[in-house]
């Protein structure tokens, strides 16, 4: 193999590792840094946060954050957004509007319940659309034990 070859593989070897650090059992791992869920979305992460103890559906906040695979806030002056909301038998579409630096933000009425479902869908200005699905009160699996079945 020459020199190409092996800066070939390097690459490729940093590609697999990036993609495969950044799914949604990983990113259920991280601690989203406003308290919500983190999710990829094309080159994007999205961080929706939500009510959590809202028991009654009743008009509650939806803020999505929004980051690059660094943890750089991205700005969303000028984006636009939606988010549909799924809790119990409601359903609730919500649109995104920029608050701040790098978050959108709308309300909606929906119940904090275990089994909420949300789509968000973000097109920052300039770029495509991106779509991220989450469930962000659903209670977390444990962590498996690396070690379980190795024989001591």
């Amino acid at each position: 193999m020459n020199l190409r070859h092996y800066a070939l593989l390097a690459a490729l070897a940093g590609v697999c590792a990036t993609a495969s650090a950044h799914t949604d059992e990983y990113l259920d791992t991280v601690a989203a840094p406003n308290g919500g869920q983190l999710r990829m979305a094309g080159a994007w992460h999205f961080e929706l946060v939500v009510a959590k103890n809202s028991p009654e559906a009743r008009e509650n906040p939806v803020v999505v954050h929004v980051t690059d695979h660094a943890g750089a806030k991205v700005p969303t002056a000028g984006a636009t957004g939606t988010a549909t909301i799924l809790a119990g038998r409601v359903r609730a579409q919500v649109t995104l509007v920029p608050d701040g630096d790098n978050r959108m933000k709308g309300f909606a009425k929906y119940a904090s319940t275990p089994d909420l479902k949300a789509v968000v869908s973000i097109t920052i200005a300039g770029k495509p659309a991106e779509q991220a699905r989450f469930a962000p009160l659903e209670p977390k699996a444990a962590a498996a034990d690396p070690h379980a079945g190795h024989k001591m």
